[in-house]
């Protein structure tokens, strides 16, 4: 019996604080997965087609164009995992509801240690090759 070929772990962080991002991505490479960070929503490249997960810390970055961001990327990826790291999550209530296309975005309270982080994303990553 074949076993099924596992994709390696590609996660995309962004979060306004440098050092949170290099945190998290040293973390995630101590523990084998890939990841890059950024400061923008508006980067082209955000995601890929590589990419296992978004992992976003919002409370920092514009209100609206968090929203925008989640939203838009919930319908052009809508198996990608957003996980939304946040110690307000009511502020983006209106891109965390159900909209019966997309999974929904996994909501970490802040804080939200690095080992929670990942477990999240694999446990995710699992699901979609059962």
């Amino acid at each position: 019996m074949e076993r099924p070929v596992v994709r390696p772990l590609e996660v995309t962080v962004v979060a306004d604080n440098p050092e949170t991002i290099e945190s998290l991505r040293s973390y995630l490479s101590g523990a084998g997965v890939s990841s890059h960070g950024r400061r923008d929503l508006r980067d082209a490249d955000l995601v890929t087609a590589a990419s296992s997960a978004l992992v976003i810390f919002p409370d920092e970055l514009a209100h609206g164009e968090v929203v925008t961001c989640i939203c838009a990327l919930r319908s052009a990826h809508p198996a990608l995992p957003i996980v939304v790291v946040t110690g307000a999550p009511q502020r983006f209530q209106s891109a965390l509801e159900p909209d019966g296309d997309s999974r929904l975005p996994i909501v970490l309270p802040k804080p939200a240690f690095g080992w929670t982080i990942l477990d999240t994303i694999r446990a995710y990553a699992r699901s979609e090759q059962a």
